[in-house]
């Protein structure tokens, strides 16, 4: 069986009220590609922080595994919302259900990492979709 490399996968989304769309990119040495994937979040006067990112996470770790790929380096530009997967601490009580949704798509992997890192690109991608979503 052939060991499978880790994939570092750079995340950048954004979230109307219609829901919300995140942009990926995989790399594996210098091999490369793009993900886009749709996700589903409440409505924007509700959400408490990080909603989005944990939805959009989500959507972009169950897709990867969906691939088959189960090493992977995850990179997302906010640092708040990186210490908070890592190390649980206030996380509360309004993202309590999207964190273990999270954790549990993560813990499917056989390793995972997640930093930060620059992701403006594919965030800039995602807010001008979700921008001509609303206009439409």
């Amino acid at each position: 069986r052939k060991l499978q490399k880790s994939v570092t996968v750079l995340a950048g989304f954004a979230a109307g009220e219609r829901g919300g769309v995140a942009y990926a990119r995989l790399s594996a040495g210098s091999a490369t590609g793009l993900l886009r994937t749709e996700f589903s979040v409440g409505p924007s006067a509700k959400r408490p922080p990080h909603a989005v990112a944990y939805a959009a996470l989500t959507a972009v770790a169950r897709a990867v595994a969906q691939r088959g790929i189960s090493r992977v380096t995850f990179v997302v530009n906010d640092a708040a919302f990186v210490e908070e997967i890592i190390t649980g601490l206030g996380v509360g009580e309004a993202l309590a259900i999207p964190y273990v949704h999270l954790r549990c798509v993560l813990n499917s992997l056989a390793k995972f990492s997640i930093r930060t890192g620059q992701t403006d690109d594919l965030t800039q991608r995602a807010k001008a979709e979700v921008a001509l979503n609303i206009a439409a």
